[in-house]
């Protein structure tokens, strides 16, 4: 597993919610985007403070399934509830996270 891996589950995730953005015609709100990017930059920070034990778990594949069908999850219950802020919340976080995983790999390289 690994950055693939993780690029793979976050790109899936991403285009539940672009999908479920087009069907519900739903505008993108800036809001929503910073927060879901500032969301991501947060638990980053946290998740590199404990990167050992946060890898550990993460690496479980009952984990990454979990992740994505509540990624899944959202996105329907968002686009049903209040899909301008929470899918658009969900587009910020997933593409910042992308981003995150860009530039450490363009580090690492």
């Amino acid at each position: 597993m690994g950055t693939r891996t993780d690029a793979a589950l976050a790109g899936l995730s991403l285009s539940a919610f672009v999908v479920a953005l087009g069907a519900t015609d739903a505008p993108l709100s800036a809001a929503g985007l910073v927060l879901g990017g500032a969301g991501t930059i947060a638990f980053e920070l946290v998740a590199t403070r404990h990167y050992r034990a946060v890898r550990r778990v993460w690496e479980r594949p009952a984990v990454q399934a979990g992740s994505l069908a509540g990624a899944l999850a959202i996105a329907v219950g968002g686009a049903v509830v209040a899909p301008s802020i929470v899918l658009s919340a969900g587009v910020g976080a997933l593409v910042t996270y992308l981003l995150f995983l860009a530039v450490a790999a363009a580090l690492r390289a």
